[in-house]
């Protein structure tokens, strides 16, 4: 992507590579002891540091304050972290384009683009990377797969799979002597796959091997891995593809699956849809809807378990799991941020931007924005406006799977308060987090239950 040209800063703002050289280490905005000017604060901005990615939301205040499209020597990206902004670059696909969106942040070494050649891998314009003509009718395909009907039909499956997970927690072995158990790797990790390789009618891979290549998908395109981990990444990515690309090209998929009418799918001018271009569809849906939601359940859980009184209240208060997993969507999302390079030169926030300009628009910071939403920390079932949220983006990208994944993480959510009554966090430190460009979560809900 093409690097924005010194002249591109804003008149009146300091030039933000200042201060580029700076060690990033662990710094707090909200630290007294930090620099006092804003922008020398925020040239110690690192969003793959563990600062950032353990409590981001001191960052996203002081971004929207101090600098609203601000310029990140580090990653190249201009950061976009006001709702109005956000939603206005969502809204404007012609003038903001999502030719990036899939792309690797981190540059991939040559012996790596190698392992992914031989794997044939390709993402080329599918669903979140597509501006082109072909985007509507892929779009509207897969939303056939996941409307709102659908997904009412789906609610039995996801039930009946939460319960055998939940049956799994409560007899297996606890983590420790004291009865603790990870509800991330049993169940919310878990579940989404499971559900998803049922409604999708995949059959010929292992839940767990499905979740350890879509992980390493992200990891290699999201993350900021070694080069010895990139080579290690680049080997599942390669299995990932050569196994989606297999199942694709076979005909023992039903036709009425998701991969049966993509075999059927034609192009606007009539001609049947390309191999690779099915095969990075697949590649975006099979990510986005196992990994991301597990993501998103994990958080719920986390977030709901340390509440005791909510703990055993979402299980029998009708609409009190919907109204905390929107709440979660709106302060914690799951996809933290999102990209789109400018078409051509252009303002936004009031900041001059060159054609080509890479925009990494940070949808947590939206969610938390004082000018729509009042007290943005405190977690507040039931906000009037908490769907004005851009958690799943906004206009002609969408994501197609928000209701899906809303009544994943709410069934989840209300299944385990059923079946865990009189869960606590289990003592200790706060569990690992997710820390990727555009995802965040728990990797682990370790969780107490009552003896006995």
């Amino acid at each position: 992507m093409t690097s924005p040209a010194p002249e591109a800063y804003p008149p009146g703002i300091p030039d933000q590579r200042l201060g580029q050289a700076r060690d990033p280490g662990p710094v707090d905005p909200t630290d007294l002891s930090a620099p006092a000017d804003p922008f020398e604060r925020l040239a110690l901005l690192d969003v793959f540091g563990e600062p950032f990615v353990r409590d981001p939301h001191p960052w996203l205040e002081l971004l929207r304050t101090a600098s609203p499209v601000h310029h990140d020597p580090g990653t190249g990206l201009w950061l976009v972290s006001r709702h109005e902004d956000v939603r206005r670059v969502l809204l404007e696909p012609e003038e903001f384009l999502p030719d990036n969106a899939q792309h690797a942040v981190t540059p991939l070494p040559v012996p790596v683009l190698r392992i992914l050649a031989r794997a044939g891998f390709a993402l080329p314009p599918a669903l979140a990377n597509n501006g082109t003509g072909s985007h509507t009718g892929l779009r509207r395909l897969v939303t056939r797969f996941f409307h709102a009907r659908r997904v009412e039909a789906a609610v039995p499956v996801i039930e009946r799979i939460a319960g055998e997970l939940l049956a799994g927690v409560r007899s297996g072995s606890p983590l420790d002597g004291a009865g603790s158990r990870d509800l991330f790797a049993s169940y919310a990790q878990i579940l989404p796959c499971r559900v998803l390789m049922e409604l999708l009618g995949i059959e010929d891979v292992e839940p767990a091997t499905l979740i350890r290549w879509s992980d390493a998908s992200l990891e290699l395109f999201y993350g900021r891995p070694a080069p010895e981990r990139q080579l290690e990444l680049g080997e599942l990515v390669g299995e990932f593809h050569r196994w989606l690309t297999a199942t694709v090209r076979s005909g023992t998929v039903p036709e009425d699956s998701f991969i049966g009418a993509l075999r059927r799918h034609r192009l606007p001018g009539g001609e049947p849809l390309d191999v690779r271009t099915a095969v990075a569809a697949c590649f975006f849906v099979f990510i986005a809807g196992q990994s991301t939601t597990g993501q998103l359940i994990a958080t719920v859980l986390h977030r709901v378990s340390a509440e005791p009184d909510l703990w055993s209240r979402v299980a029998t208060e009708a609409g009190l799991a919907e109204a905390w997993v929107e709440e979660v969507l709106r302060r914690e999302p799951p996809v933290t941020t999102w990209r789109r390079v400018t078409a051509r030169a252009t303002s936004l926030g009031g900041v001059r931007l060159p054609a080509g300009a890479p925009l990494l628009l940070l949808l947590m910071g939206s969610g938390s924005d004082p000018d729509v939403f009042p007290e943005p920390a405190e977690m507040c079932p039931y906000r009037p406006n908490v769907r004005h949220h851009l958690a799943f983006g906004a206009g002609r990208h969408r994501c197609p799977g928000a209701s899906l994944a809303r009544t994943e993480a709410t069934v989840a959510l209300r299944a385990a308060a059923r079946a865990l009554p009189g869960v606590r966090p289990a003592d200790g430190a706060e569990p690992p987090l997710l820390g990727l460009l555009s995802f965040r979560a728990p990797l682990a809900v370790p969780v107490r239950l009552p003896e006995g």
